[in-house]
């Protein structure tokens, strides 16, 4: 067995080790998040918590971790008689990103439930990680139907398998802990909620502490057992100390004064619901057993807030994480009805939100909050002007649903029609592998002609193997929207460009919901650019849209060519995923010879593709040339204007974007 890396060897990631040690010392805090850029030690700090975590007692030959002094009367292997149990370490399970649902939640042996009516079921990891730790490296790319599985589980404290009218339960109440990097696409919502904490990780920028990492990991890999035993004695006083926390936690004391700040620091941050009260309730309690301590105090609240409320603060993927800590420790004063000599030091260790993150906007000349005007009466800057500094984007709207017309085959999303393991049935199959879904009636009609031929003389079917049907079924899949947006001269004009990009903002948080990758590609000038490669993360897409300055000539058919590079890449890559190219432009083309045929026959590639395509015609002014609609007539799509992109829009309801795809049914 491999030795883990030792939990009091990580360097510095004090909110990240406060975090964890928290929820050991009371699981009901609700889990971690832990976010943060690759190789800063989060995986190896959740590996290694639980070989702190106390052992289990547990009833001897149960699957399902049963406590024996509360079995659960509902277990698959019970009942239980009363006895003694056996004691084990706590379990860490990890759930891998490409898991399947049987393996999550389990299977049933379909095949004997029909014919001989048994619930033949093989635990899933739920089971396992059943008063223990369920640890999802990369939780952001988890499948939407697994985070659903997951949300299920969180929420009851118990996992359901249910497959036509046969049924399984058992307990399945664990500690969730996550890892991800944001640069790689955000959570939903949901699932970001039931995370008790949060903490923001990044790696030192102190070389001492640097090298001080570097240093252990080396004597680490060179050898792991007398590396461990040189920490054995630092690791047996935390495991101590989380036990004698354990033990002080019920006397702890939440007196009226720090619930009243913590519903306070709640509504001053306006986080929806009332989960985030009772996480910080938990936290705080905690806090203070961990301090070794049996009442509350001023500084618990405002650690526990700074771990509590972060991700709960976020309305869309391109809010800012953490926290306002200035007006944290007003609310924490304003309501704390003691002196405020109380109050930790604003500067002090804690922080597991982070300090607020600054303006990411771009910076203009003499940082007065001013930017240059593009141009008298909003009138477009000439295509050959000078570069133009960025502007702010206009407030996002919801967007009308742009779809991939036929029928695809990739990854799960809410977008476009799609083959899936999830949605509503339209027909059966033979099972290729191993059978997931079963549609009963195409079973049931498959085997019964053969009844009398197999001999069947009680009440149950006879069923074999080659009966099983495998029910077809249609859902959503998510797609690649490929931006290409035209950010030359004439697009400058400043009220354009702020409403192009509030459009594409809009889109972006469209394509997040839907779960899509997305990708940016930018042309001005003289050539074309990948702002942004194909990415889950759109807030990364918002940064890179939010900087772009405009001016110059308009290659168009550079930007074209750019976008559909990117594509053939991304083919290779994943050739199940569909794509959907945005162009946002005017129209225009300029800049060497027949720009705009040169544009029209780049367009006809994608047209020769089948690649789903719509044009967002940003022309402006009283007169109009129609050179997008011609646009998009080459690229075999549709064009839209900025306006009728709102899903509240006059022109109508959900449009799907014409043209023919490859992957059309």
């Amino acid at each position: 067995m491999t030795t883990p890396f030792p939990f009091t060897a990580v360097v510095g990631q004090d909110d990240l080790r406060l975090a964890l040690l928290l929820n050991a010392v009371s699981p009901a805090v609700g889990g971690v998040l832990v976010r943060g850029e690759k190789g800063t030690a989060k995986s190896t700090a959740v590996r290694a918590l639980s070989a702190l975590l106390p052992e289990v007692d547990v009833v001897p030959g149960c699957r399902f971790s049963c406590d024996p002094a509360a079995p659960d009367p509902a277990c698959p292997d019970g009942p239980h008689e009363p006895g003694p149990g056996t004691q084990r370490p706590a379990r860490m399970v990890e759930l891998p990103v490409g898991a399947s649902e049987d393996r999550l939640v389990g299977a049933l042996d379909i095949e004997r439930a029909l014919a001989e009516g048994v619930k033949a079921f093989e635990p899933g990891l739920l089971a396992d990680a059943h008063r223990g730790i369920l640890y999802v490296d990369e939780v952001n790319l988890l499948h939407d139907h697994l985070v659903d599985l997951l949300l299920d589980a969180a929420a009851m404290g118990a996992s359901y398998v249910e497959r036509e009218g046969v049924s399984v339960r058992h307990a399945a109440r664990f500690l969730l802990v996550g890892t991800m990097n944001p640069e790689e696409g955000e959570l939903r919502p949901q699932l970001l909620d039931r995370f008790g904490l949060t903490v923001e990780v990044a790696a030192s920028r102190e070389p001492d502490q640097r090298v001080e990492v570097v240093k252990r990991r080396l004597a680490y890999d060179a050898d792991p057992v007398a590396f461990a035993a040189r920490w054995a004695g630092e690791e047996a006083a935390v495991r101590q100390r989380i036990a004698a926390a354990r033990a002080l936690l019920p006397q702890v004391r939440l007196g009226d004064g720090a619930l009243r700040q913590i519903a306070a620091t709640c509504a001053a941050f306006e986080v929806d619901g009332m989960r985030a009260d009772i996480v910080m309730a938990r936290t705080a309690t905690a806090l203070a057993a961990w301090a070794g301590r049996t009442d509350v105090l001023a500084e618990d609240v405002r650690q526990a807030a700074l771990l509590a409320l972060p991700h709960r603060r976020r309305r869309n993927p391109f809010d800012a994480p953490g926290l306002d800590e200035d007006k944290l420790d007003q609310t924490l004063e304003e309501f704390s009805g003691e002196s405020p000599d109380d109050d930790p030091d604003p500067d002090g260790p804690g922080g597991g939100g982070g300090q607020p993150a600054p303006d990411s906007g771009p910076r203009d000349d003499g940082g007065s909050g001013a930017r240059p005007e593009a141009g008298e009466g909003g009138q477009p800057q000439a295509s050959g002007g000078q570069e133009q500094s960025a502007v702010r984007a206009a407030e996002p709207f919801r967007a009308k649903a742009l779809t991939v017309p036929g029928i695809g085959e990739g990854a799960a999303g809410r977008r476009s029609r799609a083959r899936t393991e999830h949605g509503r049935t339209t027909g059966a199959r033979r099972p290729q592998g191993a059978l997931t879904k079963l549609h009963l009636a195409a079973t049931v009609q498959a085997a019964a002609p053969h009844q009398r031929a197999r001999g069947r003389s009680g009440p149950g079917l006879v069923i074999r193997r080659d009966d099983l049907r495998q029910a077809a079924r249609e859902g959503r899949e998510g797609n690649l929207v490929l931006f290409a947006v035209d950010a030359s001269g004439s697009m400058a004009a400043r009220q354009r460009m702020s409403a192009v990009k509030g459009a594409v903002l809009s889109l972006l948080l469209d394509a997040y919901q839907r779960r899509d990758k997305v990708g940016l590609v930018t042309f001005r000038g003289a050539a074309a650019e990948v702002a942004l490669p194909p990415t889950s993360s759109v807030d990364a897409a918002a940064a890179r849209l939010e900087s772009l300055p405009t001016g110059g000539r308009t290659p168009l058919a550079a930007g074209l060519l750019k976008a559909h590079e990117v594509l053939r890449v991304e083919r290779l890559r994943d050739p199940a995923r569909r794509a959907l190219v945005v162009v946002v432009t005017d129209g225009r083309a300029t800049g060497g010879p027949e720009p705009v045929a040169l544009a029209g026959r780049a367009a006809r590639l994608f047209a020769a593709d089948g690649v789903a395509s719509v044009v967002v015609d940003c022309e402006a002014g009283p007169v109009r040339l129609g050179l997008a609609g011609q646009l998009a007539g080459e690229l075999g799509g549709t064009a839209v204007t900025l306006d009728e992109l709102r899903a509240d829009a006059i022109a109508g309801l959900v449009k799907d974007v014409q043209g023919t795809s490859r992957r059309a049914a």
